[in-house]
């Protein structure tokens, strides 16, 4: 068996802090009473083992058998010696054997009690233990919580006496409520910077776009003014893509049920005329993939796919889109016919400004950040994302979403759809 093998069962079998205490106040519960037991034991024996006077307790018995009258140091008649010895050894081998069975009855009968009151103590260890455990039951459940609804506002405000646990719960609502206004912080941050960075832009747009159409303008002009208004919207794509990977990173408190058939349907509709200029034909096989969420941030998911795959795919290429519900997961899965992709490079593109080759230097494919908002997106949903290389080439990336509809219930897939586009 492998160090990894005996590693993993060593993992799952590892007993709860709950099953560990409850051992821990039995396994005490068991030793004092087999020291008890132990000292019980002793002080019996040395009772019983208190050294008498035979021939007095001989005497005595034969006195109490003796005919009235006759006096017990008066010389015994014949064969009574005998007689006196007999009871003598019989007293002696008596009280041994009462010793014997009391101390092994003591044994025995503590020894079961003992069983019993452990089996008990067992019990009553696995019920102090959840008691015990119950505030530390509160703050998980607390913390739970928070990380699913992200309300940073929401605190633990144990009411206890002063202990460890108490400290533990007054530390994890400081914890919050520093996280509370970071948070709060950074969406002031990204408000003031939207209005901030965008608004200069947009002046610079129009300022340009003016200056372009202006009749007095020469050619030169107009081909400056066009370089500027590309260097101008990759400007605007840019900090629109950061305001928004910003964006994701926050709570996502405004959800919506909807289907991701639909919003790809939508997209695809969208980005036709790009599809249709670089000769991409597309397949769509759009089934049920019922889900919820924020609908801008979804249609912004669905979108930075779809402009990914285009955008870095051959011209004349192919690009198929596949929605579909399983397993209580959404899950849309886009595929495109692209340079050939490393598998060691798979993860690096979901990193901001990472893209692959010489890709850095084209500003027309984007920022660098499409599939960074893809992860975030998904991730601020309780979702997931994956990609794949395809051995001729291009890139499979599948968005996994939590369903809004028990497992089992999802429809099947649609059949594949005839029209093509492009």
């Amino acid at each position: 068996m492998t160090s990894t093998m005996r590693a993993g069962l060593a993992e799952r079998f590892r007993p709860t802090i709950r099953l560990r205490l409850t051992l821990l106040y039995t396994g005490l519960f068991l030793c004092t009473g087999i020291v008890l037991l132990g000292l019980t034991y002793l002080l019996v024996q040395n009772t019983l083992a208190r050294p008498g006077d035979p021939k007095g307790d001989a005497d005595r018995v034969f006195a109490s058998t003796a005919e009235p009258g006759t006096s017990v140091d008066a010389p015994p008649p014949d064969g009574a010696a005998i007689t006196v010895q007999k009871v003598q050894g019989a007293l002696v081998k008596s009280r041994r054997d009462v010793q014997h069975e009391t101390l092994n009855a003591l044994l025995t009968q503590g020894g079961i009690a003992l069983g019993l009151v452990g089996a008990a103590g067992l019990g009553f260890g696995w019920l102090l233990a959840d008691r015990a455990l119950r505030p530390v039951h509160a703050i998980t459940e607390t913390a739970r919580r928070v990380a699913r609804s992200h309300d940073l506002t929401e605190r633990i405000a144990y009411e206890g006496p002063r202990d460890d646990v108490k400290e533990l719960a007054d530390t994890f609502d400081t914890m919050l409520g520093r996280l509370a206004r970071a948070f709060d912080g950074q969406r002031r941050f990204v408000a003031n910077a939207s209005h901030e960075l965008r608004t200069p832009l947009a002046i610079n747009r129009t300022l340009v776009d003016v200056a372009v159409r202006r009749p007095d303008a020469t050619d030169d002009v107009k081909r400056l003014g066009e370089s500027l208004l590309v260097v101008n919207g990759r400007h605007e794509r840019l900090i629109d893509g950061l305001l928004t990977l910003a964006d994701t990173e926050n709570a996502v408190m405004d959800t919506a049920p909807l289907d991701l058939a639909d919003v790809a349907g939508h997209v695809l509709e969208q980005a036709g005329p790009e599809s249709r200029a670089r000769g991409v034909t597309t397949d769509r096989r759009l089934g049920p993939a019922p889900t919820s969420g924020d609908p801008v941030l979804i249609e912004r998911l669905v979108q930075n796919l779809v402009e990914n795959a285009i955008r870095h795919n051959h011209d004349g290429g192919a690009l198929s889109v596949a929605t579909r519900g399983r397993d209580g997961w959404a899950e849309i899965a886009v595929t495109n016919t692209g340079p050939v992709v490393p598998g060691y490079e798979v993860e690096t593109i979901f990193e901001p400004f990472r893209r692959l080759g010489n890709d850095r230097v084209r500003s027309d494919r984007g920022s660098g950040l499409g599939l960074s908002i893809v992860r975030a997106t998904a991730t601020a949903h309780g979702g997931a994302v994956a990609a794949s290389p395809r051995p001729g080439g291009g890139l499979t990336v599948t968005v996994r979403l939590p369903s809004r509809v028990p497992a089992g219930e999802h429809a099947a897939p649609g059949p594949r759809d005839p029209a093509r586009s492009g």
